[in-house]
């Protein structure tokens, strides 16, 4: 009787602590399923505003000592009610060891106070094109799979659209850094929100896909350019935008007026991407595995095997694949457009091997552009002009 019992207290803690992992295994996934558009991804850390001062030269403002603080570049500065551009780095600057100094090159709104809590973002704009930048643009409607997506449309003379895709954690004001530069060259601009954004349809399970399945949208906002006097398109996707950009390459009915890609901090293995997310918020290493597993049984994600993004133009065959967008030249063995990434090896979010090693699978195809001390999305920030010359001279043949 003693071990019936004791097998079946076996088996009830064996139970409670499978149970215990699968909670533990979903809110563990919620740190990448449930990133919510314009706040910090996990790990951002918070930084402490020290003091400001204005002077001849700029204004000063003096930061929490943290690696991200050090970090290169022009960023936006966001607190509770606040946003602000700081640009580079003040060595010279008299400052305490436990602070950092950079510029303050404007205070977009709100105020800094000593106190006050507020992150680095990629983000340098608040606003639309209208008010951030003075472009003229206009707010349409682009009929999409859950609704109709909201977004805007800067005009240009060329015949070649940028559709422009912001991705994980952000908004599509993230757009505006690279905005005044396309309009400079002329080429008509596209922002689309994506479902889940402020305004536009929740995704009926409202979770992040990872682009796996918001790549439908950026199919819709080329039909909607097309429709709308483009005649090729170049897409500029971030983050799981830049991954949206390659399923749209890849199984689009479109795909054949896409002439360009240009990638930033492409999300190439959404599994590893989870991962850092979760361990960014502290999960146990035993306990990454069960987040992938639970973000799988909550979105039907396809297993990937670690590093298979990196060779081939990433398919999909989930259910929301329509049959009209199957044809016998997608998948792995459709070369890729002419594509650049731009991605660097500090990138904690993203791994950048795995872009390395993408490139080398296409030489012809595929140009690498590598910049480091960024963190993820944030590769135009780390040196806005290195990143505007390289997109230059790619766009330059597609003009």
């Amino acid at each position: 009787m003693r071990t019936v019992k004791a097998a079946a207290a076996a088996v009830t803690t064996a139970l409670a602590a499978a149970a215990a992992g699968i909670v533990a295994g979903r809110i563990a996934s919620d740190a990448g399923l449930k990133a919510p558009p314009g706040r910090p991804l996990p790990g951002e850390p918070r930084l402490t505003v020290h003091s400001t001062a204005a002077g001849p030269a700029g204004g000063r403002i003096a930061l929490t000592r943290h690696l991200a603080a050090l970090r290169p570049g022009t960023y936006g500065l966001v607190g509770d009610a606040s946003h602000a551009v700081v640009g580079d780095v003040l060595t010279a600057e008299p400052h305490s060891a436990d602070t950092v100094v950079r510029r303050l090159e404007r205070v977009t709104h709100g105020t800094l106070a000593p106190g006050d809590k507020v992150w680095l973002t990629p983000n340098l704009h608040v606003g639309d094109p209208k008010s951030a930048l003075g472009l003229d643009h206009t707010d349409v409607g682009i009929p999409g799979e859950l609704g109709v997506l909201p977004a805007w449309f800067v005009p240009g003379t060329r015949d070649t659209w940028v559709i422009a895709v912001h991705g994980l954690g952000t908004t599509r004001e993230h757009t505006l850094n690279v905005m005044e530069f396309l309009h400079r060259h002329r080429f008509p601009v596209l922002a689309p929100a994506l479902r889940g954004d402020a305004g536009a349809p929740r995704p009926p399970d409202g979770l992040n896909h990872f682009g796996e399945t918001e790549w439908r949208d950026l199919d819709a906002a080329m039909r909607y350019a097309l429709a709308n006097g483009a005649r090729r398109l170049v897409l500029h996707g971030w983050s799981t935008g830049a991954t949206m950009a390659l399923r749209a390459a890849a199984h689009s009915g479109l795909r054949d007026r896409v002439g360009g890609l240009v990638l930033d901090s492409p999300v190439l293995s959404w599994e590893l991407t989870l991962r850092a997310l979760a361990a960014a918020r502290h999960t146990p290493g035993v306990l990454l595995p069960l987040a992938v597993r639970a973000a799988q049984g909550r979105t039907g994600l396809p297993s990937e095997h670690y590093g298979l993004y990196a060779d081939r133009t990433v398919p999909y065959d989930g259910p929301y694949e329509r049959p009209e967008d199957r044809t016998d030249d997608t998948g792995p063995d459709r070369p890729p457009p002419p594509t650049l990434i731009l991605h660097g090896p500090d990138d904690t979010i993203a791994p950048w091997d795995l872009s390395r090693r993408l490139a080398g699978a296409h030489p012809d195809r595929i140009a690498l552009h590598t910049v480091r001390q960024a963190p993820h999305a944030a590769m135009w920030n780390a040196d806005p002009g290195a990143y505007e010359e390289a997109l230059r001279r790619f766009l330059t043949p597609l003009m």
